[in-house]
């Protein structure tokens, strides 16, 4: 059994919670260049994710629930989820974006993770109030997949990482594999493995058995 570790947005999910925020907001240009200057190292981890949540004061609820119903995993990856869990696997998100949001695109696509390790917005009186709470404030990964490896009595050795971005470094450091998800070539150097989608990553899984073979490849 492994413990296979996926980030969310980028990685799971093509697009990104804080910027589907921002665009029900009327900041989604602001929202995107935060994002984008967190990317590029300009802001580190938290800052950047302190600016695009300060962006969203004020948004309502109801305005966060329809940027959230726009979330979507991207085609083969609930059923690559699935088939790792069949296998046994521990299957594990671990995002700097929000808990709720990736429920509601699991929830949407009918599959479940064992773990969900992310951050929540806070909401006074039905609206943001610009602030979040929750484990990966500063997107330190690697604490929180060391602390699932040992409730599931797994090595990080047998642990399996996939990210995409500086955000992810710290978990993709400590796992036994590392794959970048179209990685930039700042992360890309810290992987033992890069793949450019979903049915590249499902490749790889099934030539290291790690997930099985569709029936009548086998």
């Amino acid at each position: 059994m492994a413990l296979v570790a996926f980030d969310f947005d980028g990685t799971l999910s093509q697009s990104d919670m804080t910027v589907l925020l921002g665009e029900e907001a009327g900041v989604g240009d602001e929202m995107s260049g935060l994002l984008e200057q967190g990317r590029r190292g300009d802001l580190g981890v938290g800052e950047s994710l302190r600016q695009r949540v300060a962006l969203l004061e004020g948004v309502q609820t109801r305005q966060v629930d329809a940027a959230f119903d726009r979330i979507s995993l991207r085609a083969g990856a609930a059923d690559l989820i699935g088939d790792l869990r069949r296998s046994g696997h521990h299957v594990a998100i671990l995002t700097g974006s929000f808990e709720r949001g990736v429920e509601r695109a699991l929830e949407a696509a009918g599959i479940a993770v064992d773990d969900i390790v992310a951050n929540r917005l806070v909401v006074e009186n039905d609206a943001l109030t610009g602030e979040l709470e929750g484990p990966l404030l500063e997107g330190k990964k690697d604490g929180p997949l060391g602390e699932i490896a040992t409730r599931a009595g797994i090595d990080l050795g047998r642990a399996i990482a996939v990210g995409d971005t500086r955000s992810d470094l710290p978990m993709l450091q400590v796992a036994g594999t590392a794959i970048g998800f179209a990685p930039d070539s700042v992360v890309e150097q810290h992987c033992d493995v890069v793949v450019t989608s979903i049915r590249r990553l499902r490749l790889y899984f099934e030539q290291h058995e790690i997930v099985d073979l569709p029936e009548g490849e086998q």
